[in-house]
């Protein structure tokens, strides 16, 4: 790491070490923390209050502070920054933290610590989250000296954003924040991305002989392209070589939605056309992602005709899944920019013509006729007011919905699809939500909840009032923990055990926090609905009372293959709507 130190002032300045640590993040520019206060990080609370630089936003629970720090960053490409208190402040971040470290994200979690003389001694709200979170972060620092607080915060940003992002964990004694010390503030110097080296261009060379012999080859791109900054790379690769591109579940904004080239998620949940094409694929071309179970299905029987190029910053991933024939180390976007002059545009029309026979044949995104209000249909309605807007932000949840609104929602742009992918954490929506309108004031922001989930954050209902942020939610729900009553249904024996959810009345919990609302049961106020909200000057919820019964398809069963992707049955006679 190159720390560069300042030229000492002719007299250096004494300073709280709590005051060092706010003069700290103004000079990494942060703008933005979420945080939740408490005894052991009251001093850096207190020097707060001569920095208003520093936006702090209350959140209702430390889970959700680092919730919103992550949905910030994803939008901003900032470093996002939560503060919690010791002891259970500290614990109720690591949810929040191991979601970003899962996906990427570069985030610093700051924590108070009991007082020096206490530790080990199991303090009031002692615990050692250093121990507890090093294995969800990238790294962690207990900052023991005042004077140690200037390089330590300089070191943590520049760890939580070089190479594969990722979040770090300061904790910092009570006492260490109340301490006096010179300040003296090493030099931010910015991160950029590493020269492709000699050894990844020759890599490139063979990947590029192999992309240009190949008779039917896939691109897959994941979330790496749009860490990286290399969304425009990938479309100059696609449209250069012909090749068609899927996305990862992560990846999707990353490639144009609706591009003749592009062909949807794949995976789990992906689209039918998608698994059976990489199924059949001769090569397949791996950009910023891991081939994660979700992913590859069975990992034995993953793309059996196909070799694989594999690019990603992260050595660690490449060839951890599956068998890689050219790995290439190296920033995404960087790499795309060495590789595309080196392809040339191959006819393969016998694979195209395959491609398509697949997606008439299959359908995947055709719904099922039902009288009852249909989870999909929402999802393809909000989809119309993304159309209208595309630089409008979703943010999911995890669970039924988070898939329908990966199969049905056409996103055009980077960065527009927030996701809680690695970890899979229900009730990331909404604080994520909290996050993305903080880093993006004047785009729309849409959350799309689960009831399920929903419950577990809606108390940061009462962030969006206080702060007044226009977030839109689209609630929908089905009365159950879908994707686990839809397994119980199909692996279980049809044993529901656990899984219908009551809930408050969502219309009048809406009401108690002073935002608008609106309930929906029938097929043709779903539109209106939307649009109404979207028109609404503040935050605004739809409770969608959908079908219960509805599950998700195509699906990829346990221990299956891509090959084995399940259409949904209920289409077998029907040409759906």
């Amino acid at each position: 790491m190159l720390v560069k130190v300042l030229p000492v002032m002719e007299a250096a300045m004494q300073m709280k070490g709590s005051e060092i640590l706010c003069e700290s993040l103004l000079r990494e520019s942060v703008e933005v923390i979420f945080g939740y206060p408490g005894g052991a990080i009251l001093p850096f609370y207190d020097a707060l209050w001569s920095y208003p630089q520093l936006r702090h936003i209350l959140v209702r629970h430390e889970q959700a502070s680092a919730h919103a720090a992550d949905g910030y960053s994803r939008v901003t490409g900032k470093v996002g920054v939560c503060v919690a208190t010791s002891g259970p402040g500290a614990t109720n971040l690591v949810t929040g933290i191991m979601g970003a470290k899962a996906d990427s994200v570069p985030m610093v979690a700051i924590t108070g610590q009991v007082a020096r003389a206490s530790l080990g001694t199991e303090a009031f709200q002692e615990c050692d989250i250093c121990a507890i979170a090093a294995p969800t972060t990238k790294q962690v620092f207990m900052v023991m000296s005042a004077a140690d607080l200037a390089d330590t915060v300089r070191e943590a940003f520049h760890v939580a954003q070089e190479g594969r992002p990722g979040p770090v964990l300061i904790d910092i004694p009570r006492d260490v924040q109340l301490e006096l010390a010179e300040a003296n503030f090493p030099e931010v110097t910015p991160i950029t991305a590493p020269a492709v080296s000699d050894e990844a261009l020759e890599r490139l060379k063979e990947a590029a002989r192999l992309i240009n012999e190949a008779e039917r080859p896939l691109i897959i791109a994941g979330h790496g392209v749009m860490t990286s900054g290399g969304s425009k790379e990938l479309l100059e690769l696609a449209e250069r070589s012909g090749i068609p591109v899927i996305n990862t579940l992560l990846g999707l904004g990353s490639f144009p939605a609706g591009h003749p080239l592009s062909m949807g998620m794949l995976g789990m949940h992906g689209m039918y056309w998608a698994n059976i094409s990489v199924d059949q694929a001769d090569l397949l071309i791996g950009v910023g992602m891991r081939f994660d179970d979700r992913v590859t299905g069975k990992v034995d029987t993953f793309a059996p005709h196909a070799r694989i190029i594999h690019m990603d910053i992260d050595a660690s991933q490449i060839g951890r899944n599956v068998p890689v024939e050219v790995p290439v180390v190296g920033d995404a976007k960087a790499l795309l920019q060495k590789l595309t002059p080196m392809v040339t545009n191959v006819p393969r029309p016998d694979w195209m013509q395959y491609i398509q026979n697949l997606k008439q044949d299959h359908p995947s995104l055709t719904i099922p006729p039902s009288d009852k209000l249909q989870p999909q249909q929402v999802i393809r309605a909000l989809d119309t007011i993304l159309q209208d807007d595309p630089e409008t932000t979703v943010v999911t949840g995890v669970g039924q919905h988070q898939m329908w609104a990966a199969q049905f929602l056409s996103f055009k742009h980077a960065n527009t699809f927030v996701s809680s992918g690695g970890l899979g954490a229900m009730g990331f929506e909404l604080p994520a939500a909290v996050g993305a309108q903080v880093g993006k004031p004047g785009a729309p922001v849409w959350a799309v909840a689960g009831d399920g989930g929903f419950q577990m954050t809606l108390q940061e209902l009462v962030t969006l009032s206080e702060e007044k942020l226009p977030v839109k939610i689209a609630l929908i729900n089905n009365g159950y923990l879908g994707m686990v009553k839809q397994w119980q249904e199909m692996y279980f024996d049809n044993h529901l055990k656990a899984v219908p959810v009551n809930g408050p009345d969502f219309i009048k919990l809406a009401d108690a926090y002073g935002i608008a609302s609106l309930r929906v049961t029938e097929h043709e106020d779903v539109l209106p609905a939307l649009r109404k909200a979207q028109a609404h000057d503040g935050p605004f919820l739809i409770e969608f009372v959908v079908d219960s019964d509805t599950n998700v398809y195509p699906m990829v069963p346990p221990g299956g293959s891509l090959a084995d992707t399940l259409e949904d049955p209920a289409m077998s006679n029907h040409k759906g709507i």
